[in-house]
């Protein structure tokens, strides 16, 4: 069941965009709000301009979207326990990000601002469970139930 909308084709591609990303962050607040567990982080905006906007880009598919975001938040967190938290380590951080994201062919710009995000708000290892690798697999998880039944967008085009 697919929504019909007579508008110009561009228009309605942006307007189903914008709804599937309002509808994934608000489900994410929504856990959030109503559970003990974190959900949502800001890259998690980032990335819903790549899935919604984007959902056949390399960078929207799930491996990138889960992977990414696990690796930049571990390194993050690697480099704040290892070494603390200063000018150098935050861009040592995002730098091993970039690497580690490039030599997996996990490319999710978004997740590139998971270690500033980590280091600066002081965060501890249970962040990677919640809310990094919850919600990214709860945004994959979403992405592909809206674009199989409301979007009509081909999604994914590779699972891993």
């Amino acid at each position: 069941m697919r929504i019909s909308l007579y508008l110009p084709a561009q228009q309605k591609v942006a307007l189903l965009a914008g709804i599937g990303a309002t509808g994934c962050i608000t489900a994410l607040s929504f856990l959030s709000s109503h559970s003990d567990a974190l959900w949502l982080m800001a890259p998690f905006g980032a990335t819903m301009v790549i899935l919604f906007g984007l959902p056949a880009s390399p960078l929207a598919q799930p491996r990138n979207v889960i992977a990414g975001h696990l690796i930049t938040a571990a390194l993050g967190l690697m480099v704040a326990h290892f070494f603390g938290v200063h000018e150098w380590t935050l861009g040592l951080a995002v730098g091993l990000s970039i690497v580690a994201m490039m030599l997996t062919h996990t490319i999710h710009p978004p997740a590139g601002a998971n270690p500033l995000l980590i280091m600066l708000a002081g965060e501890h290892w249970h962040f990677l469970i919640t809310p990094v690798a919850s919600g990214a697999l709860l945004i994959v998880g979403f992405g592909y139930v809206y674009h199989r039944f409301v979007s009509g967008q081909p999604y994914p085009k590779q699972w891993f």
